[in-house]
């Protein structure tokens, strides 16, 4: 994939909110996948989800992000119930361990070479 197709979520006017999750995976996979683009299908249908980047060490290491317009977004999304699936099945098979962050963004900008 070349630079000009990779692009981080662009900078938002604040105050907007990011959901910060790092986690290791463990050895089983099976389901991880289609579960995580079906997460990123119903994410997306969330009044005031903004956004998402993640990346993944070599290792298990991996960091997710979701941008969100406010904190009625993000309880949305923690009420989803195939969302709150996924979390279980997550618990259960792929994370050794992970950590939430919540927090809310109060300054942004961003740059983009032209």
């Amino acid at each position: 994939m070349s630079n000009q197709t990779i692009r981080p979520v662009p900078a938002f006017e604040p105050p907007y909110y990011t959901a910060v999750f790092t986690s290791v995976q463990t050895e089983t996979t099976e389901g991880y996948a289609e579960t995580a683009e079906r997460m990123m299908q119903l994410v997306k249908e969330i009044p005031g989800f903004l956004g998402y980047e993640s990346a993944r060490a070599p290792g298990g290491l991996g960091i997710s992000v979701g941008y969100f317009k406010d904190e009625d977004a993000i309880a949305a999304w923690q009420r989803d119930l195939e969302h709150q699936a996924a979390q279980r099945r997550g618990r259960a098979e792929w994370y050794a361990s992970y950590s939430l962050h919540v927090g809310k963004v109060e300054r942004s900008h961003g740059f983009e070479r032209e």
